[in-house]
């Protein structure tokens, strides 16, 4: 098993299609990715994908290697990366953690709140789920994480945005034809709940449907936006997510607002007050700035 074999895995199982991870992830050939495929499905010695006319879909066994897969990807990128660091003249280190997606939205804003700083800095950028995020944070393997408020001991959280939950679902979808999408239709589409993980974007889901008297029997379980997007462009069903993904959406899905009030998830920048960082202090200091340059953003993309 090499590393390519894992880039490979990792990328069709975010992109839930051959098609577009060789077009647009991996420029390949497509009938080349899926001989690799293939190989590394005979070195583990279980089907990881669910091949459909729709895409692909990760069998149980897939789930189970894809965060693996991910982690020993970072572990490699790290280690080419602590050798280059060995040869250059030591620089003080400042790391951020993102919710996986939420760079997207965010890194360019600090980026520019510490463009003093980062020529003088090795600043460092991962992504993961919200709770892993979190934990490093608390563990101190990353100075500030960019995720939901979780419950974590040390970890000072300051919010910085919310963002409204809206439906995700395929293109063809009967209601993909409505301009807004009123929860109590929910109830009559296969509806791809969560796992664990995601568990303050699944609290926040199931009390908003409670309170509108919509019970749901999910099909299917996502841990993550890219899951779900895949499980939604893979099975037809349709999930609830943050609308930051809309931008990640392939061309077979679609969103649509919720009718009425939607539902509403927090982004917070966590750190621990403790940790005696100069390049936190200064960031801190000005994440008024940070709040502030992301919403003119919005408001230049979206005006009233």
């Amino acid at each position: 098993m090499e590393l390519r074999h894992l880039r490979y895995f990792v990328a069709v199982a975010e992109e839930g299609s051959l098609t577009v991870a060789a077009e647009k992830r991996l420029h390949t050939a497509q009938p080349s990715l899926s001989r690799q495929l293939r190989d590394l499905e005979l070195e583990v010695g279980t089907q990881l994908f669910v091949r459909t006319s729709r895409g692909v879909v990760l069998t149980a066994a897939g789930q189970a290697f894809l965060d693996h897969a991910r982690l020993a990807l970072g572990q490699a990128a790290e280690a080419v990366a602590a050798a280059r660091r060995a040869v250059r003249p030591a620089k003080a280190s400042f790391s951020v953690g993102f919710l996986t997606g939420q760079e997207v939205e965010w890194l360019s804003h600090v980026t520019h709140v510490l463009r003093d700083q980062l020529k003088d800095i090795d600043f460092r950028v991962t992504s993961d789920f919200s709770p892993a995020i979190a934990a490093a944070v608390q563990r101190g393997e990353i100075d500030l994480g960019f995720s939901r408020i979780e419950p974590q001991p040390d970890v000072t959280y300051k919010v910085i945005a919310e963002e409204p939950i809206v439906a995700i679902l395929p293109c063809e979808h009967p209601l993909a034809e409505r301009s807004e999408i009123d929860p109590a239709d929910l109830d009559q589409v296969s509806f791809i709940g969560y796992s664990d993980t995601p568990h303050v974007l699944r609290s926040i889901v199931e009390r908003y449907l409670r309170e509108r008297g919509v019970a749901l029997s999910p099909s299917h379980f996502l841990d993550g936006f890219a899951t779900g997007i895949s499980l939604v462009a893979s099975t037809g069903g349709l999930t609830l997510l943050p609308a930051y993904v809309e931008p990640l959406l392939p061309r077979s899905v679609v969103s649509r607002p919720l009718a009425g009030s939607p539902p509403m998830i927090e982004i917070a920048a966590g750190y621990r007050a403790d940790n005696p960082s100069p390049v936190l202090a200064s960031f801190l200091q000005n994440i008024d700035q940070l709040i502030a340059s992301r919403s003119a953003v919005i408001r230049r993309s979206f005006p009233p």
